[in-house]
């Protein structure tokens, strides 16, 4: 069952693929549908930062990940 705020597998699918493969070097990092998932989450309903569900892990990874991608267009 999905979320409300979260994507649906079709939706995952097209996004999928323009993310990296790996999150950092070294390990995996934290998985790129959850911090997805709680960025739109963020977006949607404007809760600060700090304030994210803890499903999405640490806010402050979400927030770097969304800063990232935005700044370099994906």
């Amino acid at each position: 069952m999905v979320r409300r705020h979260e994507l649906t597998d079709a939706q995952w699918r097209k996004i999928e693929p323009l993310l990296s493969a790996n999150g950092r070097r070294g390990g995996q990092g934290a998985d790129h549908r959850t911090v997805v998932n709680g960025a739109s989450y963020r977006a949607r309903t404007g809760v600060p930062w700090p304030d994210l569900p803890e499903r999405y892990g640490p806010w402050l990874t979400v927030h770097e990940r969304h800063c990232r991608r935005s700044a370099d267009g994906t």
